[in-house]
């Protein structure tokens, strides 16, 4: 930690954060876990421990919970005016603007991403969603609704925040992945939990700080650390928790249906996904190339949307794959505070034998290796290089199985199979998102119809804005993030009736 504090690169605000005695926000005020425990924060780049935080259990969700159930029930926050509620989410989104520097450091540090990218995307698309969802608590409204069976009633209906909820994030976007979750439940007068991911907690905990400084009351945010068993599933199954919104893998998200079983809570889930990427002959080679490359290379392929299934017409099929492959040995990988990082390290040790797992299943099922492989070449940290399979089949776990690694499995298909191609992307559990590369306007759109999956993008991919929407087909989801539709994550519909 010492060491860590002393890195030039980083700055005094870091440092000084870094050096802090970490506490969760429970209630209006920072405090440690109930039982004294914490949990040791790993730097990706090197496996040392950055720093500790609290380690939550049982009796610190139930401390939270309890929080933001007397906020909402009793508290200013669902009653307050849909303007003051804007005006706090805009002085949120200013406050992270101001510390933008920081939070790009701290994303860097703890996920291992280049500080380059955390600082050009994941802060400010973070300022982005509280800003857009600052708007949208003065436009909630109801209908009024003429009913059929006569005129002798006014009838309409009111949009109401869902109650107190949980929400639980993954370790792949730690700071977006809180606006996300964060932005649209507050403009929707909700209280909130939020569990940050045990692998990456230190930007929440800074945003915690932010969201006080900003003026929210006492237990409309709570924000916990702790593991999915101590402090997650608690959460999750809680008798006064109305509502779970939770993103991470579909394994742990069928875990958090059966949690919220108990009092028949609501549940929204932004699962796992196995992208198909499909590159017709007509399309621009050094676009898609480029873009292909982008798909899956990008956070290290730590998207649930990253482009791992990539389809390649035969007539362009070399020439692309040389492309990607080229382009994914040209990647620096370096720490993601160094200047030449173009890919940081795997944010765990667990999920870096996850990936290299994963390679070496495919090199002993057939596969062959255009770029990459199991090795990184560096010396420390959980590194693994950008790894690109050609000779792969559909029944192999490369191809079926989520890696979420900087893996892509590249196919070829002709003129032949267009449809079967479309088949054959859909051919799997997952339905989250999809690119199509391809200059024949009729064929992008007849593709995107017919692919299964929430977000379908055409010669572009991991493309995201504030005001779309995002979620999954099949078992990559419940619901949607973003935009207009996901506030109705965190609202429920009342009808009242009058007689005249």
């Amino acid at each position: 930690m010492a060491t860590l504090s002393m890195d030039p690169r980083l700055s005094r605000r870091t440092t000084d954060f870094l050096s802090s005695d970490h506490r969760m926000l429970i209630d209006g005020r920072f405090v440690a876990a109930e039982s004294g425990k914490t949990l040791p924060v790993y730097n990706p780049a090197t496996g040392e421990v950055i720093t500790q935080v609290p380690e939550a259990e049982a009796e610190d969700v139930n401390r939270a919970v309890t929080a933001a159930r007397r906020a909402f029930d009793e508290g200013p926050w669902p009653r307050m005016s849909p303007s003051e509620r804007g005006r706090v989410l805009w002085k949120i989104a200013d406050l992270v603007e101001e510390h933008l520097e920081e939070f790009a450091e701290l994303e860097s540090l703890d996920n291992g991403k280049p500080f380059s990218v955390a600082r050009v995307a994941d802060v400010p698309l973070t300022v982005d969603m509280f800003r857009y969802m600052s708007g949208w608590a003065t436009k909630i409204s109801g209908k009024t609704l003429p009913l059929s069976a006569g005129y002798d009633y006014h009838s309409y209906t009111l949009r109401e925040p869902i109650g107190v909820v949980a929400q639980i994030i993954p370790w792949n976007f730690p700071l977006l992945m809180a606006a996300w979750k964060l932005a649209p439940a507050l403009a929707c007068g909700c209280t909130i939990v939020l569990k940050l991911a045990e692998q990456t907690p230190l930007s929440g905990l800074r945003l915690a700080q932010l969201l006080d400084e900003a003026g929210l009351p006492a237990g409309v945010v709570n924000v916990i650390t702790g593991y999915g068993e101590g402090a997650g599933a608690p959460l999750a199954a809680h008798e006064m928790v109305d509502k779970v919104a939770f993103t991470g893998s579909t394994e742990v998200g069928k875990l958090i249906v059966k949690a919220a079983a108990g009092n028949l809570k609501k549940v929204t889930l932004e699962l796992g996904g196995k992208s198909p990427v499909l590159v017709f002959p007509d399309a621009k080679t050094d676009s898609a190339i480029q873009g292909t490359a982008s798909a899956i290379f990008f956070n290290h392929g730590q998207c649930c949307c990253a482009g791992s299934r990539l389809y390649v017409h035969e007539k362009v099929f070399d020439e692309v794959v040389d492309g990607v492959s080229h382009l994914a040995n040209e990647i620096q990988l370096a720490p993601g505070m160094d200047p030449s990082c173009q890919m940081g390290p795997l944010v765990s040790d667990e999920q870096y034998h996850r990936v290299v797992g994963y390679i070496e299943s495919g090199i002993e099922e057939g596969a062959n290796i255009a770029a990459g492989g199991p090795v990184s070449g560096v010396d420390r940290g959980w590194f693994v290089r950008p790894t690109v399979l050609t000779n792969t089949n559909p029944r192999m776990k490369v191809v079926q199985e989520e890696i979420f690694g900087p893996v892509v499995c590249a196919v070829p298909f002709s003129d032949k199979d267009i449809d079967a191609i479309v088949k054959r992307a859909n051919d799997t559990i997952y339905g989250l998102a999809a690119s199509v590369w391809t200059e024949n306007l009729s064929l992008a759109h007849k593709v995107a119809r017919c692919l299964r999956a929430g977000t379908v993008w055409v010669n572009c991919h991991n493309v995201f804005d504030a005001s779309l929407p995002f979620g999954g087909y099949k078992q990559s989801g419940w619901g949607r993030e973003m935009g207009e539709e996901v506030l109705n994550n965190y609202l429920q519909t009342k009808a009242v009736t009058v007689a005249l």
